[in-house]
């Protein structure tokens, strides 16, 4: 069976990182995303943009990906918010309650990416108090 293919680009700026990614993310391509997001807090970004326009699909791997990346970023002080995800994770935000921890509204929004139409069902994004996103031991 062919691994999914997933790509990470990132763009740094001060103490601000903007992810995107491209593909596929499931529990194949999940550590890569983990790492990822790893990776721009061990380098000192305290405010990731995650980019997913051009993802095709995300699971509940991905959620949990993001889920964990969000609280390392809120325990370093910093924020991690997600842009256009793709209809799967948006099933699975609302499914979970999760859509407000992921989908803050961020200081400086990304554009939309060209040619994007707005989903029918898509929920308004709420401001949320900076605060520790999930309780529990991290490991």
């Amino acid at each position: 069976m062919p691994v999914p293919q997933l790509t990470v680009y990132r763009q740094d700026r001060s103490y601000r990182a903007q992810i995107t990614l491209a593909g596929e993310i499931d529990l194949e391509s999940a550590p890569l995303v983990r790492a990822s997001l790893r990776r721009c807090l061990h380098d000192g970004m305290r405010t990731i943009d995650v980019d997913l326009a051009p993802v095709t699909f995300c699971d509940c791997s991905g959620l949990n990906a993001f889920l964990d990346a969000a609280q390392q970023t809120t325990m370093t002080g910093g924020t991690l918010r997600l842009h256009h995800p793709p209809p799967t994770l948006g099933l699975l935000l609302d499914l979970t309650g999760s859509r407000f921890l992921l989908l803050g509204v961020p200081s400086r929004p990304l554009p939309p990416p060209p040619g994007d139409v707005p989903a029918p069902a898509a929920l308004p994004h709420r401001t949320v108090a900076p605060a520790p996103a999930l309780s529990g031991d991290v490991r």
